[in-house]
């Protein structure tokens, strides 16, 4: 079965007056994903956001939500996607309750529905005990929760998020991106842009790596660095170095290397996209009979890969004859 395309943007084009921001970009994120949009400052991508938002006219191209043009489609579009820009403006004098309110009324949505959507976006986003607090008297990170509750209020299919980790603590950091996965789950669609691409490999299903307006590499995320048909390479961490469990990781099928061990209880496996899946390391360790631990991607080539798809610079200006 298909998965049908949720965003889709074929020769989108945009300029400010010698700048081109977007030069004839192409790109499909599917439905109930989380797409990392990925580039350096000044790449093409906050205004991409706002042409998916309806926010901005792109000069030329195509942008479709759930197959309907952000230009001609525009009012149902804005019912189906949630956006919060990188910079966002709050009515700081309102308490929690009161700002979630205004934008629910805005929605149209009468008191009884605002009453449960304002519940349960703030049980998703675990501001409920905070919900007569003033804005202004919260942190950056309950602020940030409370722009994102604010997005949900009309339950979007769609969410737009530029930046939203942007300023925020680790601990902030982890407890945003662990509710943009309960979104997913929730069958939500989630487009979040940022210009670190490591802060996203561990998050999103497929990544659009942008640079100077054009699109460098649009596809899985481990597609970015292994779509030549190299290997992939994963850590696994033991509570004890463990013998039989690192002859037992050489002996699966399409495993190159295995490193480590000698005393350590950390592996490091190489192995072919394919032949060996992730979860066959998993259950090969247990049915050696090593204490597992933990098990994750090496994501050390993912800066590599982004710096060999983006050049330092500004981006070059319109040629003579260009958009304008």
């Amino acid at each position: 079965m298909t998965t049908p395309i949720a965003i889709e943007t074929q020769g989108l084009h945009h300029a400010y007056r010698r700048t081109v921001a977007l030069r004839d970009i192409s790109f499909v994120v599917h439905s109930q994903s989380i797409h990392g949009f990925v580039g350096p400052n000044g790449a093409g991508k906050t205004t991409t956001l706002k042409v998916l938002a309806t926010l901005l006219r792109p000069q030329r191209g195509l942008a479709r939500v759930f197959g309907r043009d952000v230009v001609a489609d525009y009012r149902e579009v804005r019912r189906w996607i949630g956006f919060m820009p990188d910079h966002f403006s709050m009515y700081r004098q309102m308490t929690v309750q009161e700002y979630l309110d205004f934008f629910a009324a805005a929605y149209g949505l009468t008191y009884e529905a605002r009453t449960r959507t304002i519940a349960d976006v703030l049980a998703l986003t675990d501001m409920d005990s905070r919900r007569h607090d003033l804005i202004k008297g919260l942190s950056r990170g309950m602020q940030q929760r409370v722009s994102l509750a604010r997005v949900l209020v009309h339950d979007p299919r769609v969410l737009l998020l530029d930046e939203p980790a942007s300023g925020l603590d680790p601990r902030a950091r982890m407890e945003l991106m662990e509710i943009l996965r309960e979104l997913r789950r929730m069958g939500k669609t989630v487009f979040i842009s940022s210009h670190i691409l490591s802060e996203l490999a561990m998050l999103c299903d497929s990544v659009t790596v942008l640079d100077r307006g054009e699109v460098r590499y649009s596809g899985s995320m481990e597609g970015l660095t292994h779509g030549d048909g190299e290997t992939l390479e994963y850590v696994i961490l033991l509570a004890a170095s463990h013998e039989p469990t690192e002859a037992a990781l050489r002996a699966l099928p399409g495993v190159a290397d295995v490193s480590g061990g000698n005393g350590e209880a950390r592996y490091r496996v190489r192995f072919r996209a394919g032949e060996t899946a992730p979860g066959e390391l998993a259950r090969t360790v247990l049915d050696a009979g090593g204490e597992l631990l933990g098990l994750q991607r090496d994501v050390r080539h993912l800066n590599d890969a982004f710096m060999n798809l983006t050049q330092p610079g500004v981006p070059p200006p319109i040629p003579q004859g260009g958009a304008s």
